[in-house]
Parts: C-alpha cells; sequence; structure tokens
C-alpha cells in the first residue's frame, strides 16, 4: 500500500488514526468496495465500477454518494498524491451506522476510504484448485461485491499453501460461477463463453468489457452455463479481473485442460488493451478537468 490514503474528503497518512470499532461496517463486513486499474493516471472504466458499487450498495443497505464526477475526483486527489499513474486503486464505501453495536459519536452514514498500490506482477498463466458449494447462487445476495470477503481471501489462500494461485468455485447445481477474485472463460472454436449471472458469479468490470465492447472479426462473446466437464473439453480457458486482464490458465485441479485457441485468446488480449487504452486517451481531457478544480 502507498503511504497516503484517500479517508472522505481529505488525503491521509496510512498511519493515521481514523477509524473506530463503533464503525458497524467495518467490525461486520457491512460495505462495498471496488478494485480500479489507474493507467497514465486514469480510472478504468470508472462509470462501470460506480454503478457497480452503488447497485450493490442499495441492495446491502448501505449510504452511498450521490455524485459520480465528486467520488472520481476525489479518486484523482488520491492517484496523484502518491504518484501512482499506473497503479491499483482499491475503494471502499463503510456503513458507520445501524445494529446494536454501534459506537458513539458516529455523524456520518458512512465512510469513503481508498488506497493504491503497484500492480501485480502475475506469471503468464495460472493453476487453478477446485471448490465445490462455494458460491449460492439462489442467494438474493449473488454476485454482491462486498466487504466480508474473508471465505475468498481463504479459499485463496489454502489454494496458494497447495500451489495453485486461484480457485475455481462451483455453485450448488455443481455448475462453475467463478474464482474467488476472477472471473472464467472458456474458448471453444472461434465462441468464446463465461457463465452468466444466475451461476452467482461476480459482476466484473473485465468479464462486461468483453461481453459489451470488445468486438474480434469471426468471434463470440457469451454467456452459457459451464460444468466442470465443459473447462475439459473447450479448447482454452482464462480468467479475467480488472488487475489480471485477459490471463490464461494452464492447469485445473482433477482436470485435463487443453492449451489450445492461442489465436482466439491473443485477438482477445489486443482488442482488450486497444479497449482501455481508447478509453485513457478518452478521459484524459476529463481528468486533467477535474484536476484543476
Amino acid at each position: 500500500m502507498d503511504r497516503l490514503i484517500l479517508h472522505n474528503d481529505a488525503i491521509r497518512d496510512a498511519g493515521d488514526k481514523l477509524t473506530s470499532p463503533g464503525q458497524v461496517g467495518l467490525m461486520n463486513g457491512w460495505g462495498v468496495f471496488s478494485t480500479l486499474r489507474i493507467s497514465d493516471g486514469v480510472p478504468f472504466a470508472f462509470e462501470r465500477h460506480w454503478a457497480r458499487m452503488r447497485r450493490d450498495a442499495q441492495l446491502m443497505h448501505v449510504p452511498f454518494p450521490d455524485d459520480a464526477e465528486l467520488f472520481r475526483s476525489r479518486l484523482l486527489e488520491l492517484v496523484e498524491a502518491n504518484g501512482a499513474f499506473n497503479a491499483t486503486l482499491r475503494v471502499a464505501v463503510v456503513r458507520n451506522q445501524g445494529g446494536p453495536f454501534e459506537g458513539p459519536a458516529m455523524d456520518r452514514k458512512y465512510d469513503v476510504i481508498a488506497f493504491t498500490t503497484g500492480l501485480t506482477d502475475w506469471p503468464a498463466s495460472v493453476a487453478l484448485a477446485m471448490k465445490a458449494d462455494a458460491r449460492h447462487a439462489k442467494s438474493e445476495f449473488a454476485g454482491t461485491k462486498i466487504l466480508s470477503w474473508s471465505f475468498n481471501l481463504t479459499w485463496n489462500e489454502q489454494a496458494h499453501e497447495r500451489g495453485f494461485d486461484e480457485v475455481v468455485l462451483l455453485n450448488e447445481r455443481g455448475e462453475v460461477a467463478e474464482c474467488t477474485s476472477a472471473n472464467i472463460f472458456t474458448i471453444e472454436g472461434s465462441q468464446v463463453w463465461t457463465p452468466p449471472l444466475s451461476s452467482g458469479c461476480l459482476p466484473g468490470v473485465t468479464r462486461a468489457v468483453l461481453l459489451e465492447e470488445i468486438r474480434v472479426p469471426g468471434v463470440t462473446i457469451a454467456e452459457k452455463t459451464l460444468m466442470p466437464a465443459d473447462l475439459e473439453r473447450a479448447d482454452r480457458v482464462f480468467i479475467t479481473s480488472t488487475t489480471r486482464d485477459v490471463l490464461p490458465v494452464r492447469l485445473i485441479e482433477t482436470l485435463h485442460v487443453r492449451q489450445q485457441g492461442e489465436p482466439v485468446l491473443h485477438a482477445l488480449r489486443e482488442a482488450f488493451t486497444t479497449n482501455r487504452n481508447n478509453y485513457v486517451a478518452e478521459k484524459a481531457s476529463v481528468v486533467i478537468s477535474l484536476n484543476q478544480r
């Protein structure tokens, strides 16, 4: 984590004492968060991150800011303060009030807390473990990105202890849902598939960009229910996230996965990089304007 953080409307030192046990969101995981890629000073796909956080906050009864551009300008102040122009940014909106354990003098309904850190040096490909019954697709909270993230962290840590990089999470129907912090895709010839939101997966931003914005001639990208056997039948499996972009899978626990489909994988990676570069170029003037306020 970089030295400076954003705490509501101020840039503070990460060592400052700013939180309290009486903040119910911190003690109970009652809040929402998102992880953004900062590319040349621009928060990539900010509008998508904002919309998802706002939707999840409404579902989880978490008070949320109402001014997207002010929210973005505060994040840009943090980026500027840390010189984190090509970095990872994590932002959380934490509920402060409510429940039997609310502390005294909690005069703010929520806190906005954000920090930056360096980009992760991911390997060229990843090995995935497998976890059954890890997603409850029928839950009304399926697919929300909330502060209560310890299940994912535990499964990820267990995977690392066993020599894997990530975990394929199955739902109660035995369907492939996602990974602990990534969405999953298969390549079958010229068709690219990812589990539907009804699987219980998170509506990842990179996932959405691939489904809604990326166009590769001759390639179809769509949703389809996937079983573990579909991962084995696929020409190639890859995962996506804000920090990973499009990352191929070399191994999945108990399955024999193929290492084919390279032309389609390469085309998707190039198209996604071009999409981000175009977004950054388009939004650069917005960033300059907000920084001059």
